[in-house]
């Protein structure tokens, strides 16, 4: 049907055809330049080498003969050269190399550089030698007239110098640097003497810098041209370095307050980011009477007069916050507050509504310098927070905090996400107040912004659910609600896209949430959509990390009904499963089992499992399986897997005998030979897998305690249970008694008189008890987990719990005893009788069929 409605549109008119050809001679055209730029066979005949020459040999001929791409791939070749004949090489291909560099071009430049350099780290030849043979092709092509080129030796040399002794650098370096930075050199010459000096300054001592050095640093702070100024003031840290602190406060820092008021931007910004790259030089009265004028000066220009130094203001600005902390009074540290908080918000404001198109203009100019500010000032925000206290973070930063994390521009909320957990650290009992931001960044829209904040997700969840002692437990349970929905968002804004790579790391990072919440949740929330992934996804790191997160979760599951449905599903779905691609996943499943589960728990529910698949009709899952197979036999113990250990030994010989798949049968054999080289563990501890046996014993503890913990909770929700039951039974009978009650309580007034005040206060004396008594009894469940700990031996789990609850019985009657005797001395009416009853509420409430019996035939006697 097609082919009939295509040709049924085709036009096949004269103009049609014409133009068909027309574009047929178009493309040929497009090819004529393709042709031409074939080799002729001259140009072959030039670039063939004789192949019996030797590597020097041939090295000499392409760089004396050769083309330019030829003698650059020579010079790019001359570490290997140097490594396997450092004599001939220096001897016959170093000094062509010299001499083809005074006429090469920028390509051949950049190779040699790079090349030279990599000889002097990996020393190829000693330091002498080299200084001697390379050091002076180095200062020779230093003052190229490419800037690229000459840049690249100038790394090369500042690499060298580093490696030089004092004297050389001395004869070779400093003696011409003296000449290269007079005024009357070139601009690129006084360039490479400011950057050639901050590298000189480490390698000397003071005295040495004072006399020879520090006159030139003066020289050419006061240069004519303003790269020269600004490139030697961005030295002056390096030399403050060298020369120590008396000489930085009477030498450098008079010179960068001069370059600090220079005319020229450039050389404001490189004095402003020196002066605080150098605060901690700097003494008390130095940075009060000489730095915070400065700076205070550079933070009134930076809106007014001078946003060029508005980006390095803002990226420097927690480190000058925190370094001029001490000598800030309060007005001046709500300042410094008050223009970061200024510059938080920079360009969210300046819609107008004005259309004017010379606006638009100038704010997109801006546009991107705004953005690098709110940028820096999220990256600023934890220096701040320490520059505030995190006490006052609520009342001063929190609100700058929400802007930030709403902030429309992608970066911002970036460096946002970056800096998240340090900012969680820091308030430690206050993180609470953060949580909202936590959902808002999890739930954005950019994955960018997402991959971020995953970095460190489960120690921010930690600090989340256990940071705020102080704030009460009402603020921990009131943040897992929100964090669930968020966390399952963005797990599946990250599935559907194509950055696989941050889906993988957002499931390992969901492994620490049986540490985070619940084991229904994560049941019900999570383990599920983990399986899900692994059926379904296509990405193999992404399965891979889905069914290590799925293990996990099963590890950390408290029901034993869920872990059954699980495994169930994992061997059926997966192990079970049509798919050769999801038996290969079952067998990766089954590695992360052994790595986290105990040994009896692989060998109860997934060996057997795991070797039907040597029947498996796909040779891939039948090789990974035999890979395998060496840690399945570790997880065996003699004699209690004699059977299993007897089953292995079957599958292997099946392997051995019927395998068809040359492949497969070769590791097959490579299997045996290594299955037959492994101990088996006994049951009882050994010295060589002494630690083994602990770490499998520690988890084989830790299985049977989450049974025990989840048949206490079975058997605290039945007594819970039996206690409203009888309480509901009790509050009956005394309904239908309260007529007779009534009756007697007239007959006592005519008798008695006052005493009907006294009868009133009986009854509620008994309800409040009753209520008392309910309360009594959920909280003597309490010992039963407290002491699970204490008895991590006990091999039957009931009978631990009868010994436990035997417990929790005694501890709750006396204490019932003890605390209605004290009430009972207090009241008005008659002692016996509440206490008697609140005693039969007790005994019906922890006794059995025959205790409720008694309890109920006690209360119809008295």
């Amino acid at each position: 049907m097609h082919p009939i409605i295509f040709f049924s549109k085709m036009d096949f008119s004269q103009s049609n055809l014409f133009g068909y050809i027309e574009d047929l001679q178009e493309l040929t055209i497009i090819e004529r330049p393709v042709r031409r730029s074939l080799k002729t066979p001259e140009e072959i005949e030039r670039l063939t080498v004789d192949e019996e020459l030797s590597d020097i040999e041939r090295a000499v001929y392409l760089l004396s003969s050769g083309q330019d791409i030829q003698g650059t791939s020579v010079v790019a070749n001359l570490p290997v050269l140097m490594r396997q004949n450092p004599a001939e090489t220096l001897r016959r291909v170093l000094p062509k190399i010299r001499e083809v560099l005074h006429v090469a071009g920028v390509e051949m430049q950049l190779t040699a550089a790079v090349s030279f350099l990599t000889v002097l780290q990996e020393e190829s030849v000693s330091i002498h030698t080299y200084s001697h043979s390379f050091l002076h092709i180095i200062l020779q092509h230093l003052e190229h007239r490419d800037a690229g080129v000459s840049n690249a030796w100038l790394e090369t040399l500042l690499a060298v110098i580093e490696a030089l002794p004092k004297e050389t650098i001395r004869h070779e370096i400093l003696n011409p640097l003296v000449s290269k930075a007079q005024l009357s050199q070139t601009l690129q010459s006084r360039l490479v003497s400011c950057k050639i000096m901050g590298k000189l300054a480490n390698k000397f001592e003071a005295h040495i810098i004072k006399r020879e050095i520090l006159p030139l640093v003066k020289s050419l702070c006061q240069d004519v041209e303003y790269e020269v100024r600004t490139c030697m003031c961005r030295q002056l840290e390096h030399i403050a370095q060298g020369i120590g602190t008396e000489l930085t406060k009477t030498v450098v820092l008079p010179e960068l307050v001069e370059l600090a008021r220079d005319e020229g931007s450039s050389v404001r910004l490189a004095a402003f980011e020196t002066l605080v790259n150098l605060l901690d030089m700097f003494d008390a009265d130095d940075r009060s009477q000489t730095v915070l004028p400065l700076v205070k000066s550079f933070c009134e220009k930076s809106f007014k007069a001078d946003e060029s130094i508005l980006v390095s203001l803002s990226f420097h600005l927690g480190k000058l916050c925190n370094g001029l902390y001490g000598i800030f009074t309060p007005e001046q540290h709500l300042r410094f507050l008050e223009f970061y908080k200024k510059l938080s918000t920079l360009g969210l404001q300046q819609e107008n509504g004005h259309n004017d198109n010379q606006l638009q203009l100038q704010t997109l100019e801006q546009e991107k310098k705004y953005i690098s500010v709110r940028k820096n000032c999220a990256y600023n925000f934890p220096a701040m927070i320490v520059f505030v206290d995190p006490k006052n973070f609520h009342l001063e930063l929190y609100s700058i905090f929400f802007c930030l994390c709403h902030d429309p521009e992608v970066p911002v909320r970036y460096t946002m996400a970056i800096s998240f957990y340090e900012v969680a650290k820091l308030l430690n009992s206050g993180v609470y107040t953060i949580h909202k931001e936590l959902v808002t960044l999890l739930q954005d829209e950019s994955l960018e912004v997402l991959d971020a904040l995953v970095g460190h997700l489960p120690e921010i969840l930690e600090l989340m659910t256990n940071g705020g002692e102080n704030s009460g437990s009402e603020s921990k349970l009131l943040s897992i609600p929100d964090l669930i929905p968020a966390l399952t968002t963005a797990e599946q804004r990250a599935a559907t896209s194509l950055k696989w790579r941050t889906h993988e790391k957002l499931l390992q990072k969901y492994a620490c949430l049986p540490h985070i919440i619940s084991s229904d949740q994560i049941y019900y929330r999570f383990l599920h959509r983990m399986l899900t992934i692994i059926l379904t996804n296509n990405v193999l790191p992404v399965q891979k990390a889905a069914a290590r997160t799925l293990c996990v979760y099963l590890r950390y599951n408290r029901k034993q009904e869920q872990r059954h449905e699980v495994i169930q599903k994992l061997i059926e779905q997966l192990g079970q499963g049509k798919s050769y691609w999801n038996r290969l996943r079952f067998l990766d499943t089954c590695e992360f089992i052994m790595e986290l589960f105990s040994k009896s728990f692989f060998c109860k529910y997934f060996f057997l499992p795991v070797l039907e698949l040597t029947h498996d009709p796909v040779a891939n899952v039948r090789m990974k399986l035999c890979y395998l197979l060496p840690k399945v036999k570790s997880t065996l113990k003699i004699p209690t897997d004699k059977h299993l250990l007897q089953q292995l030994e079957l599958c292997i010989r099946k392997l051995l005998c019927q395998e068809k798949d040359k492949d497969v049968l070769t590791i097959v054999k490579r299997t045996v030979l290594e299955l037959d080289r492994m101990e088996i563990s006994v049951d009882a501890f050994q010295k060589r897998f002494y630690e083994n046996d602990l770490l499998d014993q520690e988890k084989e503890r830790q299985e049977h305690l989450l049974l025990e913990m989840e048949q206490l909770e079975k058997e605290k929700q039945q007594n819970e249970g039996r206690s409203t039951n009888i309480n509901d039974k009790m509050f009956e009978k005394k309904r239908r008694d309260s007529k007779t009650s009534s009756v007697l309580a007239k007959s006592i007034t005519l008798s008695v008189p006052g005493s009907s005040s006294g009868t009133s206060g009986g009854k509620d004396d008994k309800k409040s008890k009753l209520v008392r008594s309910q309360s009594f009894s959920t909280q003597a469940l309490h010992p039963k987990y407290s002491n699970i700990d204490k008895c991590p031996n006990k091999s039957s789990a009931t009978g631990y719990t009868s010994s436990v609850s035997g417990m929790g019985k005694s501890c709750m009657l006396s204490f019932s005893d003890d605390s209605f005797r004290t009430h009972s001395t207090g009241n008005s009416g008659n002692p016996a009788f509440p206490s008697s009853s609140s005693r039969n509420l007790f005994n019906s409430a922890d006794q059995k069929n025959n205790g409720n019996k008694e309890s109920q035939s006690r209360k119809m006697s008295m």
